[in-house]
């Protein structure tokens, strides 16, 4: 098994001389998150003044259960829009990787979890993992949070078996795969994602900016973990 530091150099390797193309197919969903975000907030205002009372427009207790109702339904969009792009951003670092390719397509690559043949798998799978997960954080936060790991390496799973296969592999089988490909690595990746914090940190005092080459080099090395845990499964 290769070290964080190891996984780090393979991903920066790979990037070198892709950074510009990595930076752009990083910035369509980050583009779209933020308008997203613009959204909500908008539409959040709109329905404080419009529903406001003449009293210090206070909205009803119902009014207010149907607002987060609403925000509770657009932020489950956001999370899986979000997912199918960065399903389709990783599968492309994993190619890379694999070297079954040699360039980056940002507009072509980052819809790739929008394709028919992954579409709905990647949907499930993202619902699903979120219930199980939530389900599990109900008994105490710990085991939600070790089960988001064991389940995290899904959608590469479920990308490898289309490819091998052709056939879409069932998701509860997927989730499962995970789950045993996980085991004995879990705290692997969460020692990987605890040396990301520097760069989330430099993320928040460029006011986001970074983050279009951050994720990419996060995303690299995840990538690099997933192929990394099958090479030696």
């Amino acid at each position: 098994m290769k070290t964080t530091a190891e996984l780090k150099a393979e991903a920066k390797a790979m990037l070198k001389g892709r950074w510009g193309q990595a930076v752009m197919l990083n910035l369509i969903p980050t583009l779209l998150t933020v308008a997203v975000m613009f959204f909500v907030v908008l539409s959040g205002l709109i329905g404080f003044f419009i529903h406001g009372s003449g009293d210090g427009m206070v909205a009803s207790v119902s009014e207010y259960q149907q607002s987060n109702a609403s925000s509770g339904g657009t932020g489950l969009v956001s999370s899986i829009i979000s997912t199918l792009f960065m399903s389709g951003i990783s599968w492309t670092y994993l190619d890379l990787l694999r070297g079954e390719r040699t360039k980056i397509e940002p507009l072509k690559d980052a819809f790739r979890g929008f394709q028919g043949v992954f579409i709905v798998g990647i949907i499930l799978i993202a619902l699903l993992t979120n219930i199980f997960t939530t389900l599990w954080a109900l008994l105490l936060i710990i085991p939600g949070i070790v089960k988001s790991y064991a389940y995290s390496q899904s959608y590469f799973i479920y990308y490898d078996q289309i490819q091998l296969t052709d056939e879409k592999p069932k998701v509860l089988d997927t989730i499962t795969a995970s789950r045993q490909l996980m085991t004995g690595h879990k705290g692997r990746l969460f020692w990987l994602d605890i040396t990301f914090i520097g760069w989330y940190l430099i993320t928040v005092l460029t006011v986001g900016i970074a983050y279009l080459w951050v994720a990419p080099y996060i995303s690299a090395t995840k990538a690099a973990f997933y192929n990394d845990l099958q090479k030696n499964s």
